[in-house]
């Protein structure tokens, strides 16, 4: 069969769904759902097939927001403002990629430079985040579907409607 050329058309199968393609940083503020105090996500994307999610994290507070640990890598790029773990010596500043390797244990914190207007952080989270007190034992975790029900109950009571989270999942 050398030097013949098939040409075979590609055809779309079917039952795709389409991609996501959404603002990253909405004029509508109800999009951000509230994670605690002063501090949101705004998802952008929920992989129920392999379990992750990406969205932005903003912060407008200082201190400590979580001790927590992942078991699937976490890449992560700083938008706006800086972070960092206490665990470490480096920044996570603005135009900063970040790569979590799992199994690692770290305590993000926001300074009150950033605090004082915000911090705004793209996440890719592979798996869950498994939260921890201070001796290292598990007090909650987040997981693909966890985060879908939290923009659900937000999006109901803000009313977008609890379908408006729909169009993040695939």
């Amino acid at each position: 069969m050398s030097g013949t050329q098939f040409h075979v058309p590609v055809i779309q199968h079917p039952g795709i769904t389409p991609e996501v393609v959404v603002d990253g940083i909405p004029a509508d503020e109800r999009v951000w759902v509230p994670q605690a105090p002063n501090v949101w996500f705004r998802p952008l994307f929920f992989n129920r097939v392999a379990g992750g999610w990406c969205n932005l994290l903003r912060v407008r507070r200082s201190g400590v927001l979580s001790r927590h640990i992942h078991p699937a890598p976490v890449y992560g790029y700083v938008i706006k403002g800086s972070w960092r773990y206490l665990e470490h010596d480096w920044v996570a500043s603005a135009g900063r990629f970040v790569f979590e390797p799992p199994g690692e244990i770290h305590t993000l914190t926001v300074e009150a430079s950033s605090a004082e207007d915000e911090m705004i952080t793209f996440f890719n989270v592979g798996g869950a985040m498994i939260y921890l007190d201070e001796a290292g034992r598990q007090i909650g975790y987040e997981d693909v579907f966890s985060k879908i029900e939290m923009c659900r109950r937000h999006y109901t009571e803000v009313g977008l409607g609890g379908d408006y989270v729909d169009q993040f999942m695939r």
